[in-house]
């Protein structure tokens, strides 16, 4: 069955900034039935995977898979809650379930740095994907992805939660309806660092958790709490901290609603957090695109309304400013300052949910909002913050080719050279 999907669908390349369309008859899930998911992944978030996808009327959660043993059996006790009528599967190894021909998608809530194998390996297999932000580990990882997405005409959705909702896409109608002009500045921002950690001393892994196979593609290190569950995402191995944790979040609807484009340079600023964390304890970057400049900070920028705000977005236009969080906007045109204008009318579909729209997708075979072109798109100026900060100075980027400009250490940066006992894919 899985080689007869791949073999029908046919290739496609996906729109920029717009939607793909796979040809109707081509999918292998009828409009009346269910959609059987696997998540890979079962800790903090997997488990809001396992909640969301088995509370649809649509989705039935029949296989789990993670390295850590006593996490499997919480999910399982979960599910059983959650939906007591399905039977579910589990495994160490998430190949296991790429190989079930009656499994259709899978849900990716591993460790950052498994998430391209993840979800590359998953198109190859013919599966759907609803894949944690962020997006992936690094800039080379998220062109394979899209590389494996298109030659298997897959769907796949983003987990920017945030971006199905009302005040993200009426934000979005406001910019683009010209509101309060064209754009020139975005200012973008989340307060907080990573905690403060010591090394524990410890004889080695829990017996429930297959240290190697966590590692993964990452180097191969002694086993420490610090750098496992809850925490990993402060050590570079593994991700980029609290600003790579939610740069999606709100850039998300800086890029929505402006299509910044054209990006020329980006130079970062910051430290090392306290501790034996080696991700930015702060850090503050500035882009220069085509378009608008945009700026990154880990404090609120010095605008109005921004201080109460740990995290926001804040446009200014030839005609005014739009600053908003996740749920909430403010308007400021000629010194009134208002939450919406009338004449603006309601221009984009609303979500039926973020989880709805992924599986509406896998039975439409069209792609859900928070699609991969776009969510590559938007994730790639992070990883280049990210590698400015650790060089310590301005990078000239090329767009076109995706590459550095006379730098050939930053260009180095742009991938990891991976344990080749878990790259399975490249």
């Amino acid at each position: 069955m899985k080689q007869n999907r791949r073999t029908f669908l046919q290739k496609s390349s996906l729109a920029f900034w717009g939607y793909t369309f796979i040809p109707k008859g081509l999918g292998v899930i009828k409009p009346s039935d269910k959609v059987r998911i696997a998540v890979i992944g079962t800790g903090n978030m997997g488990t809001n995977h396992l909640e969301w996808f088995s509370n649809l009327p649509e989705a039935d959660v029949v296989a789990i898979a993670d390295v850590d043993l006593d996490r499997q059996s919480k999910a399982l006790n979960n599910l059983s809650q959650w939906q007591p009528q399905v039977k579910v599967d589990t495994y160490n190894d998430f190949r296991k379930i790429l190989e079930r021909a009656d499994i259709d998608a899978i849900s990716c809530a591993t460790p950052d740095h498994w998430h391209a194998q993840v979800a590359a390996l998953a198109f190859e297999a013919g599966k759907d994907v609803y894949g944690e932000k962020p997006l992936s580990y690094s800039v080379a990882e998220g062109q394979m992805m899209l590389k494996y997405q298109q030659k298997n005409n897959r769907i796949f959705q983003l987990g920017t939660q945030i971006h199905a909702t009302d005040n993200y896409h009426r934000v979005v109608e406001l910019i683009q309806g010209n509101a309060i002009g064209k754009v020139h500045t975005i200012r973008l921002w989340k307060t907080g660092g990573p905690p403060v950690m010591q090394a524990t001393r410890v004889s080695g892994p829990p017996q429930s958790l297959d240290w190697d196979r966590w590692l993964g593609l990452a180097p191969q290190v002694d086993y420490l709490p610090e750098r496992c569950h809850g925490t990993f995402r402060y050590f570079l191995d593994y991700s980029g901290g609290v600003y790579a944790d939610f740069w999606c979040h709100i850039a998300d609807v800086a890029f929505w609603a402006c299509q910044p484009s054209g990006l020329k340079t980006i130079e970062a600023k910051g430290e090392k957090a306290d501790g034996i964390a080696d991700t930015p304890g702060w850090i503050n970057v500035d882009f220069a695109f085509d378009n608008l400049n945009l700026h990154w900070t880990t404090e609120p920028p010095p605008v109005p309304g921004a201080a109460d705000m740990h995290i926001g977005a804040y446009f200014e236009g030839e005609k005014g400013s739009l600053i908003c969080d996740y749920n909430t906007r403010k308007l400021t045109i000629d010194g009134e300052i208002m939450d919406d204008l009338d004449h603006i009318p309601v221009s984009i579909t609303r979500s039926p949910g973020h989880q709805q729209n992924f599986i509406d997708s896998v039975k439409s075979r069209q792609q859900p909002e928070s699609n991969l072109a776009y969510a590559r798109q938007m994730t790639l100026p992070m990883h280049l913050g990210l590698i400015s900060w650790r060089l310590g100075r301005k990078l000239i980027w090329d767009p076109q080719e995706e590459k550095f400009i006379g730098d050939a250490v930053a260009e180095k940066l742009l991938k990891r050279k991976n344990r080749k006992k878990w790259q399975w894919i490249k």
